[in-house]
């Protein structure tokens, strides 16, 4: 099990940047995938970005591919989501989650993921 903590949420204009950081308590951070998700309000959780524990590889949603980064440090236990470019529709809480299952394929899946943050407020304005 994974006790994860958001931080770095805000309020930020359109056309604007915000890097969200997740620490994990995990001794064994480094085998875990981890995925970035956001709930706006009405609306179900989605998945935004996931990183991979086995390939390394990464994985975004089409509306975010070019504007968002996630990266990891696991020396410091900590995955990184880089927003740029922010729009008002990015406005929502973001999720990080975590799980130590192998593969890649179900990385978007909400469900593969075991242990989950409380969530940060992001809110981009016009």
């Amino acid at each position: 099990q994974v006790q994860l903590v958001e931080s770095g949420g805000g309020l930020v204009q359109a056309g604007g940047s915000l890097r969200l950081s997740c620490s994990g308590s995990a001794l064994t951070f480094s085998s875990y995938s981890m995925g970035w998700f956001r709930q706006a309000p009405g609306k179900e959780r989605e998945f935004v970005a996931a990183i991979s524990w086995s390939t390394g590889s990464t994985y975004y949603q089409d509306s975010v591919k070019g504007r968002f980064t996630i990266s990891r440090d696991n020396a410091k236990n900590t995955v990184y989501v880089q927003m740029n470019s922010l729009k008002p529709e990015d406005t929502a809480v973001y999720y990080c989650a975590a799980t130590g299952r192998y593969g890649d394929s179900w990385l978007t899946n909400p469900k593969a993921y075991d242990d989950w943050g409380q969530g940060t407020q992001v809110t981009v304005s016009y």
